[in-house]
């Protein structure tokens, strides 16, 4: 029981410094796990979100631009295209199903869209899943003033259905752009964690014929979500629009384009890493100072050890044990550091995005990590460990007068 009373006692002796230096252990810890998971779950998230429709068309311009608009919510429409582009593709025999949607007004800063009904009655958003309504109510009907609100949108504004709301004109909120039109809710989607949950969605022509909005773009759509029958007709359509034709863009295939864009943004993971590694390298090295620092009030403790009786190699274990321990104690209080930033992370997603993180979802990293600072640490304690093994016994305890 020697090295674990000595590592007690040593523990307990220098309480403070060693809370302190587990704090910053617990931070460098939760940081990279929070990092990683970030990162791995945002882009599987994302992927996954974009898996129920094929391909977007919509007007000239970035592919990015339009998926993120579309499917995500995010970003301005590139522009409109017309209602024969719309009904070209959706007669298309290689198109198995064309939802159009139309974009432009807000309720309190949420995005209201125009779209067919069909979207949530005949369509898979993800494989085998497909929309509900929770507590009661019905789809809006074609051509009337009626919504259908996402369980987040709900959820935050506390709409129901037979509550109403006047959309107000364009995608961000302006008091004084409030539109004469009321509609009515007739329902709330259940939740399905995807940017659907954040929209207000209203009838296609409720967008189109809205007071305020072009007369002349009346028919138009903002773009059109495209499930194909295979994926070689996405190769035929993106020759047919995107090489051949110039006036419009297919976004195809959706998936590839969101890992894309994530390997364009990969740059900001990868500095957020090397903080992490940065502060975790810090970490260890407060370790080897705090102990190494003490080295000199526990000369006469550890020379007293040793002419009890305790082995160089004893004093040298004990000094790498604590070390560790506080490595250990680092870890433990790091997984507090991470649930709490990675829920601050989730939420701020959630809201910008539709998107949830689930921040219960394991990894390896949540192992490797603290395993990697308890390590890092243990490794900070061999210097002073060296100090204190080389301690002379009879120079030590000699009178120094």
């Amino acid at each position: 029981m020697t090295l674990p009373l000595i590592v007690y006692r040593s523990l307990r002796q220098h309480a403070l410094s060693t809370l302190v230096t587990a704090g910053s252990i617990a931070l460098a810890a939760g940081l990279l796990m929070v990092v990683w998971m970030v990162k791995e779950q945002s882009q599987k998230a994302f992927l996954e979100t974009s898996t129920g429709f094929d391909a977007v068309l919509g007007a000239r311009g970035s592919k990015l631009q339009l998926v993120l608009n579309s499917i995500f919510h995010l970003e301005a429409s590139p522009g409109n295209i017309s209602a024969a582009d719309y009904d070209q593709i959706k007669k298309h025999p290689a198109v198995k199903a064309a939802i159009p949607l139309a974009l432009g007004d807000n309720y309190l800063g949420y995005r209201i869209v125009g779209t067919a009904e069909e979207l949530f009655t005949t369509v898979e958003y993800s494989p085998g899943k497909r929309y509900q309504l929770q507590g009661g109510g019905r789809w809006f009907a074609a051509g009337q003033r009626e919504a259908v609100v996402g369980s987040f949108v709900a959820a935050r504004l506390g709409l129901k259905a037979g509550d109403t709301f006047q959309p107000y004109h364009g995608l961000a909120f302006d008091a004084k752009a409030q539109h004469e039109e009321v509609y009515t809710v007739t329902g709330v989607l259940a939740p399905t964690n995807t940017p659907t949950d954040k929209v207000l969605w209203i009838p296609l022509s409720g967008i189109q014929t809205m007071k305020g909005h072009d007369p002349r773009t009346a028919t138009d759509v903002s773009a059109v979500l495209i499930q194909l029958r295979s994926p070689t007709a996405g190769f035929m359509l993106d020759l047919m629009y995107n090489k051949q034709g110039n006036r419009l863009t297919l976004a195809y295939p959706v998936a590839a384009i969101i890992a894309d864009l994530f390997g364009k943004i990969g740059w900001f993971d990868r500095v957020l890493a090397l903080v992490a590694y940065l502060v975790a390298l810090v970490a260890a090295g407060s370790v080897l100072a705090s102990i190494y620092a003490s080295m000199s009030a526990r000369r006469r403790d550890l020379a007293i050890l040793r002419a009890l009786g305790a082995r160089r190699r004893t004093i040298f274990g004990a000094v790498v044990a604590e070390a560790a321990v506080i490595g250990a104690l680092g870890a433990v209080l790091g997984f507090a550091v991470y649930f709490g930033l990675l829920a601050a992370v989730a939420n701020v997603i959630r809201t910008q995005t539709g998107v949830t993180i689930d921040i219960l979802a394991g990894h390896p990293v949540l192992w490797i990590a603290p395993l990697g600072m308890v390590a890092l640490c243990a490794a900070g304690g061999v210097v002073p460990a060296l100090k204190a093994y080389r301690v002379p016994v009879a120079e030590t305890l000699s009178p120094t007068s």
